[in-house]
């Protein structure tokens, strides 16, 4: 049977109505409907007139695919009609005549596929004119926007704002405050006098921020420790909510603490702003709208990329210009993330990983280790996948976002993984906290406040009290080795300060144990690493076998790792490791049974594989030879693989895994 798109789905998208049930499963086709319609917009104004003919196209031969109605190519043959009537508006002297022959135009579209309602019933409960309202109003709002950057701040702005209520109902206004709140701050940091002052500024901002998330991210996880260590019964309450409430006179708002989404995104995003004001690496935006572009631009504002103000910044007022090389790229690179996230993602996942990590202990250990290899690949595909995405509507926008990933099961040692995954975090983490605490080079009292009070979050968090004695003890032979060898304070300053630095990132990531474990672990290895290297007789060596063997081990010590990142609840981990160790249960019979249970997933998982670990070379050439093609065989190209890609899906919708942070 042909998948097609559910178009009520499509339809709630831009209704102006939240859904709990459907807000965190706008992932496959509809969620990016919303996209592109946006972007559609967008393109077809502010670029050139190739780009233009080149979207319309797609418009025009999807949509009769899509609503799967042959009177439908009429609607798509309609968009190109709208782009011939809208260039020559821009081009006429006199535009009222242009502007009267657009809205009759549309007038009549509105009215035949009013009254033919009924012919749509067949196949929708909606009517798809409400989609063409929207277009429409999109279009024609953007078609005085032109080169005009602030009214574009302001229009993409409100997109973003919508985009987001969409997906988290009234904590847009938690995200409308976080616009307000910072921008004021970082007007307050500029406009300080002396450099204490400033200082004493972005604390404040940086430590309002970081309340603001842990309120909403971690006031269950620490409530819940609080009552284990001491035996009581707090139950948390959305204060915020209850404050509501009184004010309405009504329960108007659920008192229970959500975690928006994006959250950990949005707020890295602001703090960033103030310090590089701080720092004199950018100037205070002197607009709000100009502000609010940069923190809820949305194809990043829910999963990442983690966007730096002074990359971004700069971007907002330079005119639009996509080159037909651009849109190329910009295309496959969406394509490529679609692919990664539909096919390869969502399809390992719903049909073997989640099963295996909904009940561990019914699975021998060796289909543990087999669901932990497609868990790796199947993160990299949906976070990939999305920033995929991410980066090509920006790219179709004008706009230039930094690459993500870079191939990270390539790397060679856990440092270099980290080098390649998430960048825009690892970076992030690098240039506001491991640095700032001293680096690689020093450290201070800052460093040791961090590491006491890292330890007695995971005493707290454990009820391990035998870390007191740990710590004690680690710091009598810090102070002994520093007495006779002071050569290794600097080596011990930066061991600490790496895994202060793993374990918030591991922390940001989740309220839960088993994320502070998952970053303490690679902070170790970070710290083990370190010194593995300068004793390591196959450091300096490049012959590819030794490079296999590297591969090999720091994919499969980053698989482990995730266990604790998979799991959610904090008991699985030790259930699945013991079936591991104790019930592995691999023979020849029971491994060619699995196989051919899953028969397809490891298929797809090869597949994945295989395309991962490819030269970067091969995959650019592809991406040249796609970039090269005359353009109809570009729009074949992208049909046939989004035709493809859309039968490849499951009944099932699956979120982003990211969406969670």
């Amino acid at each position: 049977m042909i998948n097609t798109l559910d178009f009520s789905r499509i339809v709630e998208v831009f209704s102006f109505q939240f859904n709990p049930e459907t807000a965190f499963l706008y992932t496959g086709a509809e969620f990016w409907i919303f996209f592109f319609a946006v972007l559609l917009a967008y393109v077809l104004l502010e670029s050139s007139v190739f780009v233009r003919t080149t979207t319309l196209s797609i418009v025009a031969l999807l949509t009769s695919w899509f609503f799967q109605n042959g009177d439908l190519i009429v609607f798509g043959g309609l968009c190109i009609l709208n782009y011939a009537f809208l260039h020559a508006l821009f081009k006429a002297q006199k535009k009222w005549g242009w502007v009267f022959s657009l809205l009759v135009l549309n007038t009549i579209v509105i009215y035949y596929f009013w009254f033919k309602v009924t012919y749509f019933d067949i196949y929708f409960t909606v009517r798809p004119v409400d989609i063409w309202l929207l277009f429409l109003a999109v279009i024609f709002i953007l078609s005085y926007f032109k080169q005009k950057t602030l009214i574009r701040a302001i229009f993409l702005s409100a997109v973003s704002l919508y985009f987001y209520y969409k997906s988290s109902d009234k904590f847009v206004f938690l995200l409308i405050v976080s616009v307000f709140l910072n921008y004021g701050l970082g007007k307050w940091v500029f406009a300080a006098g002396s450099q204490t002052a400033k200082k004493w500024i972005v604390a404040f901002a940086v430590t309002l921020n970081v309340l603001i998330l842990g309120y909403f991210k971690y006031t269950y996880f620490f409530t819940d420790a609080f009552n284990t260590m001491f035996g009581t019964e707090f139950v948390p309450t959305n204060m915020f909510a209850e404050w509501a409430n009184w004010l309405l006179g009504k329960p108007t708002f659920v008192t229970d603490i959500f975690l928006p989404v994006g959250v950990s995104f949005f707020t890295f995003k602001t703090i960033s702003y103030i310090i590089d004001i701080y720092r004199k690496e950018i100037a205070p935006l002197h607009n709000i709208f100009d502000y609010a572009f940069f923190v809820t631009f949305f194809p990043a504002l829910v999963a990442g990329p983690i966007i730096r103000a002074r990359d971004f910044i700069p971007q907002i007022h330079q005119p639009f210009h996509l080159t037909k090389k651009e849109y190329s790229i910009a295309v496959i690179i969406i394509v490529t993330g679609l692919l990664k996230k539909i096919v390869l993602a969502d399809y390992i996942a719903i049909h073997f990983i989640d099963k295996i990590a909904d009940a561990p202990e019914t699975y021998p250990g060796f289909v543990s280790v087999l669901a932990m290899w497609g868990y790796s690949l199947q993160i990299y595909g949906d976070f990939s996948g999305y920033t995929d995405i991410a980066i090509g509507l920006s790219l179709l926008m004008g706009f230039r976002l930094l690459e993500n990933f870079n191939s990270p099961y390539k790397a060679i040692n856990v440092a270099d993984f980290w080098r390649r995954w998430h960048k825009s975090l690892g970076s992030w983490l690098r240039d506001y906290l491991y640095i700032p605490l001293g680096g690689n080079r020093s450290g201070g009292i800052g460093t040791f406040i961090a590491t006491f009070l890292i330890l007695i979050f995971l005493i707290f968090i454990t009820q391990w009290y035998e870390l007191l004695y740990v710590y004690g003890a680690l710091m009598i032979i810090y102070l002994v080795v520093v007495r006779f060898v002071p050569s290794a304070r600097t080596n011990v300053y930066r061991d600490l300060n790496l895994l202060i630095t793993m374990v918030v990132g591991g922390l940001w990531h989740g309220a839960s144990e088993n994320f502070v474990i998952w970053g303490a672990m690679n902070g170790v290895a970070l710290v083990i690493f370190n010194y593995w290297k300068k004793i390591s007789p196959y450091e300096n060596k490049t012959n590819l076998l030794v490079r296999f063997w590297k591969i090999f081990l720091t994919f499969n010590f980053i698989t482990f790792t995730r266990i604790w990142f998979r799991l959610e609840d904090d008991g699985m981990p030790a259930v699945m490791l013991d079936q591991i160790w104790n019930h592995f249960g691999f023979t020849w019979d029971t491994f060619v049974l699995v196989l051919q249970t899953y028969q397809s997933v490891f298929w797809i998982m090869l597949a994945g594989f295989i395309v991962h670990w490819l030269p970067t070379s091969w995959k650019d050439a592809y991406k040249n030879l796609f970039i090269k093609l005359p353009v109809p065989l570009q729009l074949i190209a992208v049909t046939c693989i989004i035709f493809l890609m859309y039968q490849a899906m499951t009944g099932e919708s699956k979120t982003f895994v990211y969406f969670q942070f």
